[in-house]
């Protein structure tokens, strides 16, 4: 097997990523790059399903518990921190498997790209930026989360100028920003795998996750971070089960509300990043009930 390539596993949230990356881990004595813009959060454990120890089965797992709850964290910062570790470990004739649901961050590891290539345009930016004085961010927000959700997934609210060039991009254009393939070049070769459940069955995984993390003691641990000064300007309490447990803790919703607005934002969330990984150049799909997939990967590492 050729050494000089990288294994990704993505797709959507609860559909086994983890505990697949970590067989092929295994399988090919190497580690795992953890690509998910919450599991850099130190704090926040439960309602980000962070691997433990158990489950990381003694492969060694990075770009985890990097950051605190009150840092704001970019795609440019997740690359500059996490492309040195894949190149480290292809120096040590190592598969780096990468393994997350944050497609930006995914293809700022397999991709180098060229930025800037959609003209600034003063009047456009003027525009959002009244609108954001005279309405607030989350106005502006919300013009991102209609026109490309897969960019806002990854931006904060408050982050206004990024937001604001994503807008910019797509009045300019008339094309996403998660759109723009302009200037993508593979850095190294790679093998992408994802599983492809039905639906409905991926859906049910969810409610059973979000469930699992909510008896898991998801309220005390947001709880705990509120009190400790973390609160939903921090961008780290903008994650999905984050926000509704301190809607619920701060507005005073019904738990069983609260359990179906984590549930319904999940099941959201999953079907934007089934749509994200769907334009991800050679992206392999694997039958979920298939005994065979990890042997089937190891082929096509072994081939690529």
């Amino acid at each position: 097997m050729s050494l000089n390539k990288v294994l990704v596993v993505c797709g959507a949230t609860a559909s086994g990523k983890t505990g697949f990356a970590v067989q092929l881990a295994k399988r090919l004595g190497s580690e795992v790059i953890s690509a998910d813009c919450m599991l850099v959060y130190r704090g926040l454990d439960i309602g980000t399903a962070k691997p433990t120890q158990e489950e990381k089965e003694g492969i060694p797992h990075h770009m985890i518990d990097v950051v605190s709850p009150d840092q704001k964290y970019s795609v440019g910062d997740y690359e500059q921190a996490a492309l040195p570790i894949v190149k480290k470990l292809l120096s040590e004739e190592k598969v780096p498997v990468i393994c997350g649901g944050t497609g930006f961050y995914i293809q700022s590891l397999c991709f180098s790209r060229g930025h800037g290539c959609v003209a600034a345009s003063e009047e456009v930016r003027r525009k959002y930026e009244k609108l954001a004085e005279e309405k607030g961010k989350q106005a502006v927000y919300g013009l991102l989360q209609k026109t490309d959700p897969e960019s806002a997934a990854v931006l904060h609210p408050n982050d206004l100028k990024r937001v604001i060039r994503a807008l910019e991009i797509y009045e300019l254009t008339g094309k996403k920003k998660s759109e723009q393939q302009d200037g993508f070049v593979p850095r190294i070769p790679y093998v992408a795998v994802a599983f492809d459940y039905p639906r409905s069955e991926l859906y049910a995984r969810i409610d059973r996750r979000v469930d699992a993390m909510l008896e898991g003691g998801l309220v005390e641990e947001v709880r705990s971070l509120w009190e400790s000064g973390i609160d939903e300007r921090c961008q780290s309490m903008q994650g999905i089960g984050y926000k509704e447990v301190l809607e619920y803790l701060k507005n005073n919703i019904s738990y069983s509300t609260m359990r179906d607005m984590i549930q319904q934002n999940t099941r959201n969330y999953a079907k934007r990043q089934i749509t994200f990984f769907k334009k991800f150049p050679d992206l392999r799909w694997l039958d979920p009930a298939s005994d065979e997939n990890a042997d089937k990967v190891l082929e096509w590492l072994k081939d690529a």
